[in-house]
């Protein structure tokens, strides 16, 4: 049951200490730290959600926006699913300092793992996407959170080998080589397991708002912190799942990372007014985010449906048909996903139509495309007019967050 209050009423997470021997040869004063005290988030599973009048009503604005673009989009949104999917997982790792360019994501896509940053990237949207379909087919469960994990971190040289459970020691948040300093201590790995369940019957309620739960749901993900790494990844992912579920979206992913990564700080600081139980903060800068975040998508899909304009415009300049039929399948492919790979090439073009260097090397003079790679096979190349324009959707975004959060735009870019 979800209460119109005044945002009080939250409970306030506990605490336990343990036991703490340090390992590896830490610096004197964490090699002293004998015990360390552990947050234990609240069980929230049947709790009434006091959230006041001014985020409820936040909330459940943002909450119509999402579900009317994703109504109206209809059609338009199941191939613009993966540039968003793509800009929610780039935003969500950019929160956690990973950094690429696109075009060290294309070479990640292929194979090229020369930027980390880039190949967790790619995991992520793999992590993003599995989680989403899953919440509209059979709900948020623990199946479907180890499994986007999974499929996050497995390539990672240091958790990859515990990529899909949850974890087995204690992990903290800043503070060093040891939680002595540390500015946050999640529960003992112990009460993990549980604390998920709780979570897990949480999400399964149909009571609440879908805004609010959703961002519920995220901060007691975070509470928790149920993974070696990877905790703010599979967390913001959890908004969109949290969505589908609720039927709030049918094919559109929110890139509620990409508003959230614009004051950094002001995220984190509701993260920790959270855990002091403070529910309406956290509630409204999601609500805020995924409003902000429609209008601007909104907006891209505008001028999406313009660059495929301009593209049918300029391949019927092809005097020769096999060329246009060609061209005509490949910019197709190129709304869809801006990344584009010999194997997608092949995909792509009409059965019994072998493809062509002639093509894309035409595509490449003509600045329809820019190639990413130097090698002979499995090569890739990106559209430089769709990459452009999920930029620009990035950076209106970071500017809409800041101008209302009062950032200077310097500090938010």
């Amino acid at each position: 049951m979800q209460q119109q209050g005044d945002g009080s009423g939250w409970p306030v997470h506990g605490s336990t200490v343990r036991a703490w021997r340090s390992s590896g040869r830490p610096p004197r004063a964490d090699r002293m730290v004998r015990s360390v005290r552990c947050a234990l988030p609240p069980r929230i599973a049947g709790r009434t959600v006091p959230v006041g009048l001014a985020a409820a009503a936040l909330a459940a604005r943002a909450g119509a926006r999402v579900s009317d673009l994703d109504r109206r989009l209809g059609e338009r949104t199941a191939a613009f699913d993966l540039l968003l999917a793509r800009t929610e997982a780039v935003s969500s790792s950019r929160i956690e300092d990973e950094h690429a360019t696109f075009d060290d994501y294309a070479r990640a896509l292929v194979g090229i793992r020369a930027n980390g940053s880039a190949t967790a990237m790619v995991g992520a949207t793999a992590a993003l996407r599995a989680m989403i379909d899953d919440a509209g087919r059979d709900g948020v469960t623990e199946r479907a959170v180890l499994d986007a994990h999974r499929r996050l971190m497995r390539d990672d040289p240091v958790d990859g080998p515990v990529a899909g459970r949850w974890r087995q020691v204690q992990n903290w948040i800043g503070g060093g080589p040891s939680p002595r300093a540390a500015a946050y201590v999640p529960p003992p790995a112990e009460a993990v397991p549980d604390a998920m369940a709780d979570l897990f019957a949480f999400i399964d309620r149909d009571d609440l708002d879908p805004l609010v739960q959703a961002a519920v749901a995220h901060a007691q993900f975070e509470s928790v912190h149920p993974f070696t790494d990877g905790n703010g990844r599979v967390g913001r992912a959890l908004v969109n799942a949290v969505l589908r579920r609720r039927g709030l979206t049918t094919s559109l992913v929110v890139p509620v990372a990409a508003g959230l990564v614009a004051d950094r700080d002001g995220y984190f600081a509701d993260l920790v007014r959270y855990r002091s139980g403070d529910v309406d903060s956290i509630v409204a800068r999601t609500a805020a985010a995924v409003g902000t975040v429609c209008d601007e998508v909104e907006y891209a899909a505008l001028r999406l449906e313009e660059l495929e304009h301009d593209r049918c415009t300029t391949s019927r300049s092809h005097a020769d048909d096999v060329h246009l039929t060609h061209g005509s399948a490949l910019l197709r492919v190129l709304l869809a996903d801006p990344v584009l790979t010999e194997a997608a090439v092949t995909d792509a073009l009409p059965a019994g139509l072998p493809w062509t260097d002639e093509l894309l090397d035409e595509l490449v003079r003509s600045g329809v495309l820019r190639p990413v790679t130097d090698r002979r096979r499995d090569r890739a190349w990106v559209a430089t007019d769709v990459v452009s324009e999920l930029d620009a959707l990035a950076d209106r975004i970071r500017a809409a967050v800041s101008e209302s959060a009062g950032i200077p735009s310097e500090v938010a870019a």
